[in-house]
């Protein structure tokens, strides 16, 4: 069985096209368009016109793509740029007039479920009880479980592009002052969700999303090019190091570093900020950097509960069911 999945992300569309048969994803072509939606939104979040256009485009791209290698109609999701938008529901309705896909936004404490169910299957069991970090353009999920799908998940507005717009606008590089800000901002987001993952005591903690991958490169892992199966670790203390760094330098030199793409220059330091406090706070000292995250989660949930889960995702175009359970369960304080 032939699948596809496309992921609407702040920066990328990302199409993956993989075999099923086995129960396993395995990638035979993935292709992405550079679209950067977070730094077109508008003042008060509203992606423009001009934007939805292009993302018309490349979702329509992305599924011609998808069939062309024999895969079905792409599962496909939008994460937080589309999320928070005010015109969230006009976008994804233009998508699916325009191009036949039904694009739809997750909770971000559905995203954190699916991404928590895409490491565990890639750590396995040995990993024992496992702590999750994602930090993405717009938020960043924290996931903590035993099991396969997660016992606590929390979606906090802590993205790396969100807080380089609200803290470094302007500053190129940021002045000392505002990374303080940055830094006592996160601390205070993370200090509850924080205290729990401390509290539970991982044996494992991973770390998923571009962000975390850049900054382990820039910290001394292994190339991209080495492949998926090169194990690449993020010690905190390497990662202080890589912030320091970063926040010395201009964007523009930023880029120059290793690891470091000149499209997420910008947004670097506040990744590094972030990634560096939520390991600092929940007493996490190294994190293994996952190459599986939400795209194999949304593919592994399918596989496992059958098309009537994306079915009822999608419901109405934007309704998010897809892992409902968890999310009102933490809701209610039962996680």
């Amino acid at each position: 069985m032939r699948m596809s999945v496309v992921d609407v992300g702040s920066n990328t569309v990302r199409l993956v096209v993989v075999d099923a048969d086995d129960g396993v994803p395995l990638p035979v072509h993935t292709a992405k368009w550079k679209l950067r939606l977070s730094e077109q939104v508008e003042p008060h979040g509203a992606i423009p016109e001009q934007s939805v256009g292009q993302l018309c485009k490349a979702v329509s791209a992305a599924a011609v793509t998808a069939r062309r290698w024999g895969a079905e109609d792409p599962l496909a999701f939008a994460t937080a740029v589309v999320r928070n938008a005010p015109n969230r529901l006009d976008v994804l309705r233009t998508v699916r007039a325009e191009t036949g896909v039904r694009l739809c936004t997750l909770p971000g404490e559905v995203e954190a479920e699916l991404t928590f169910l895409g490491a565990r299957r890639w750590m396995g069991w040995r990993a024992g009880p496992l702590a999750l970090f994602d930090i993405g353009g717009g938020s960043l999920e924290v996931a903590f479980g035993r099991g396969r799908l997660p016992d606590y998940v929390a979606s906090l507005p802590l993205g790396a592009a969100r807080l380089t717009r609200e803290f470094f606008d302007g500053e190129d590089p940021p002045t000392e002052q505002s990374v303080k800000e940055l830094r006592r901002k996160v601390r205070h987001q993370l200090r509850d969700v924080a205290a729990r993952i401390r509290w539970e005591g991982p044996r494992t903690a991973v770390a998923t999303s571009r962000t975390f991958q850049q900054l382990a490169r820039l910290a001394g892992a292994a190339p991209g090019r080495q492949g998926p199966f090169v194990a690449r670790q993020l010690a905190r203390a390497d990662l202080r190091g890589c912030l320091d760094r970063l926040a010395a330098l201009p964007a523009a030199e930023r880029s120059g570093l290793p690891g470091v793409s000149a499209p997420r220059a910008v947004q670097s330091l506040a990744g590094a900020v972030v990634g560096h406090t939520a390991m600092k706070l929940s007493g996490v000292k190294t994190v293994t950097i996952c190459p599986w995250a939400i795209r194999e989660g949304v593919l592994l949930r399918h596989m496992e509960d059958g098309g009537k889960w994306w079915d009822q995702t999608t419901r109405d175009g934007y309704e998010q069911a897809g892992a409902e359970p968890v999310a009102l369960r933490i809701a209610a304080g039962q996680g």
